[in-house]
């Protein structure tokens, strides 16, 4: 091939017009319209949702196992500091984690011990207590009848009014003879009520067990699962830590780590709360002398606890302890006035402090966590919602890829 002069001429104009642009590229505005999303786009669009389906599913049907889960994830987390003021004094992991849960277990114990036996005198009272609710039944529903009765006669004029009914031996035959003009009068039609069989006491037991016995096998076995997670703590992070990169494992432990923090700020700053609102509730039913004040006053503080839902559970107890004692309505005011301060001042100046400083959550989210978790997990959905959220807030906030949804979760 010839390179002379001329072929360099040739080399050097034709890489100029490759570089420079040409006119009809300048002049030609950009194109506007977009294309059409590839196939492979909306291929994955599809996965995600039947992904988020499926696990909306999963949360569902396997509400029960992830529930036990979760509850003993939390107690660990929350007992693994008592392990390490333990492992202090020389104490092996395994003989340390052994010796904290049944510290745990026997609290437990004696906690249920004291309900028992406030319930067993609840127990013995049981006929005074229904004979009381017969009573304010059977007032109310007369006082219903005369107030529909009231409200006819005054809204119906006279004329209006259908006739009392007259029973068919109350009527009188026509004297005389009959009418032929008279419409024929139908016959009696005999009323007849269809009563169900009753239940036999054993189906009734046995429907009544089976809706527990899933709930109460899972429960069996949270003990253990928290004496594992506690004595092989050191090698299920490490276990944990090698499903990641190496480049991802310092971000996966701090997630952990933050988790486990957020977990125990929560449970901790909850218990405490709820033990200031035990004290408070159970002095204020004493000195309002009702029965198994120290009964009532635990379960009014713990109950006035659960989100959005917390008056009227802690309204229950005092109410219906105080059914054989007032009769006066002012009292039930009294009662559900303070009960309800009680929770505000709680909520509004303890929380923030004690709980919401670690959580960082804002109200929406919160309202939004709620009513999910409550949808898929019933009442304890209620009470997992926020450390739950919490946590998926920690790792999306030591993730760099899932940072923008940490700050649409924050406060």
């Amino acid at each position: 091939m010839y390179s002379g002069p001329a072929s360099a001429w040739l080399n050097c104009r034709t890489g100029l017009s490759n570089q420079a642009p040409s006119p009809v590229s300048v002049l030609t505005p950009p194109s506007t319209e977009q294309s059409p999303p590839p196939a492979a786009h909306r291929r994955s669009v599809a996965t995600n949702l039947l992904a988020f389906a499926a696990s909306i599913a999963l949360l569902y049907y396997g509400r029960v196992f992830l529930i036990t889960i979760v509850i003993a994830v939390i107690i660990a987390f929350l007992l693994d500091p008592l392990v390490h003021v333990f492992m202090r004094l020389r104490l092996p992991r395994s003989f340390a984690s052994f010796l904290v849960c049944s510290i745990a277990i026997l609290i437990l114990y004696l906690m249920g011990l004291g309900l028992y036996t406030e319930a067993l005198a609840l127990l013995d009272d049981m006929p005074a207590y229904s004979q009381r609710v017969s009573e304010i039944v059977d007032q109310a529903a007369t006082r219903i009848d005369s107030i529909e009765k009231d409200t006819y006669s005054i809204l119906v004029p006279k004329r209006y009014r259908e006739p009392a009914p007259v029973a068919p031996n109350q009527q009188k035959p026509k004297k005389g003879r009959v009418n032929a003009n008279d419409p024929p009068q139908p016959p009696a039609i005999q009323e007849v009520r269809v009563k169900p069989e009753p239940t036999p006491i054993f189906s009734y037991i046995y429907n009544y067990v089976s809706s527990f016995y899933s709930v109460l096998l899972m429960g069996s076995f949270v003990p253990f699962l928290v004496y594992f997670m506690l004595s092989w703590r050191d090698h299920l992070r490490r276990s944990f830590l090698y499903l990641f990169g190496p480049a991802d494992r310092q971000a996966a432990g701090r997630s952990s780590e933050r988790v486990a923090e957020i977990a125990r700020a929560y449970v901790l700053g909850n218990f405490l709360l709820g033990v200031l609102l035990a004290i408070a509730s159970t002095v204020f039913f004493v000195t309002m002398q009702l029965p198994y004040a120290l009964l009532i006053g635990p379960m009014s503080g713990f109950l006035s606890l659960i989100p959005y839902v917390g008056v009227p559970l802690a309204l229950m107890p005092p109410v219906v302890a105080a059914l054989p004692v007032y009769n006066q309505v002012s009292m039930y005011i009294v009662i559900a006035l303070v009960v309800t301060l009680f929770h505000l001042l709680a909520l509004n100046l303890l929380y923030p402090k004690m709980v919401g400083a670690r959580v960082h959550l804002n109200p929406f989210v919160v309202t939004i966590a709620i009513m999910f978790w409550g949808t898929i997990w019933g009442g304890i959905g209620l009470v997992l919602a926020i450390p739950i959220t919490a946590a998926i807030k920690a790792v999306c906030d030591n993730v760099t890829s899932l940072t923008p949804y940490g700050k649409l979760l924050g406060d």
